[in-house]
């Protein structure tokens, strides 16, 4: 088994821990990951909602926040461990909060929730490499094709989201019901056929990373065998004693049964898996007063949008689960109880060989 090569330094597992926001995958979690042989991400979607003056001024308290949640992580992983972040392109203050993170060093920027068109300019002279996020072969042949055109750069890594993942999906609602749901093993085939293409033609290894509801070893065998050089797991990292969420939050996980995972809509403007709670159902019946703006998400509109996303997301990190909105995969329902980072990392890769 191989880890997955990001820059100068190799993972020992090929396992990158989805980036979750807002607050889901913090410095605690994606420091303890990376500690533990894989990729740990933070996600930097809101990573400011505890500075003091978040509600006043959001966009200095995040781009604080990046600086603060990287160093603590790193202070966990070591210097010698992978770390990276997750950033949406869907964020208004995209090209700053990229600019920051690689201010800070960090060594990898997985990108999704949109196509990042621009994300190897706000890159340059620096180390940090720079991983799309993608749901189709189309998709990846689009910002491939861009970046090598526009910037003579080949991405560093693709990361492909399935149908299965939670939070925001690459599809369009028609295609996440199960008869016109796209598999992720097939995405992953072509995607791996034609990043092979690729390679040969710039001569840069492109590690594929699949994602999108991988549950055990058993799952990452399967996609190893496929080609990928490794997968992305983010739902069972949050029922783990370092995940940076409230033992509430946690507590919804385990509670989570199958009938309660719904595919819902999001003030992003994309299709979200979510747990189908008290606070879905009530955006269903009445728009929800939003009080102010901070300001977060491009294609947001405050006099339209059924709720304010980032109160949504804080509210559920915090503990306020009926008043608040929970992301998640689709195997929620088989998470029973909480484990640490390294017992979790070490069932992953156990007889994985």
């Amino acid at each position: 088994m191989k880890g997955i090569k990001v820059g100068d330094k190799i993972s020992k597992y090929p396992i990158i821990q989805g980036g979750m926001g807002v607050g889901v995958s913090l410095h605690k979690l994606a420091g303890n990951v990376s500690k533990e042989g894989g990729i740990g991400i933070i996600s930097t979607a809101d990573i400011g909602y505890k500075e003091e003056d978040f509600n006043k001024d959001p966009m200095q308290a995040n781009l604080r926040a990046i600086g603060k949640e990287i160093k603590q992580a790193r202070e966990i992983a070591g210097e010698d461990k992978i770390l990276g972040v997750n950033i949406m392109v869907a964020l208004k203050n995209y090209a700053e909060i990229v600019k920051e993170c690689v201010k800070q060093k960090i060594d990898l920027i997985i990108s999704g929730a949109g196509i990042p068109k621009d994300l190897p300019e706000y890159v340059k002279g620096s180390k940090t490499k720079i991983a799309p996020i993608v749901s189709s072969l189309r998709c990846c042949k689009l910002i491939v094709k861009h970046w090598m055109t526009k910037y003579n750069y080949v991405p560093d890594m693709i990361v492909i989201e399935g149908p299965e993942a939670g939070g925001h999906l690459g599809f369009k609602e028609e295609e996440l019901t199960e008869e016109n749901k796209p598999k992720l093993e097939n995405i992953t085939t072509e995607v791996v056929n034609y990043i092979k293409e690729v390679e040969k033609d710039t001569g840069k290894e492109i590690p594929v990373i699949s994602a999108g509801g991988i549950w055990d070893n058993k799952d990452i065998r399967k996609f190893l065998d496929l080609g990928a050089s490794g997968v992305q797991i983010a739902t069972r990292f949050v029922a783990t004693e370092e995940c940076d969420a409230d033992d509430k939050f946690k507590q919804a996980y385990i509670n989570a049964k199958k009938e309660d995972i719904k595919i819902i809509k999001s003030p992003v403007g994309m299709p979200g898996r979510a747990i189908y709670n008290k606070f879905i159902k009530n955006t269903e019946n009445e728009k929800n007063q939003i009080s102010r703006c901070y300001n977060c998400i491009k294609t947001c509109d405050i006099k339209t949008t059924p709720y304010c996303i980032t109160n949504a997301l804080v509210n559920a990190v915090k503990g306020e689960i009926d008043n608040g909105l929970i992301f998640c995969g689709s195997n929620v329902d088989k998470i029973n109880k909480i484990v640490t980072v390294h017992d979790l990392m070490n069932e992953l890769v156990l007889d994985i060989n």
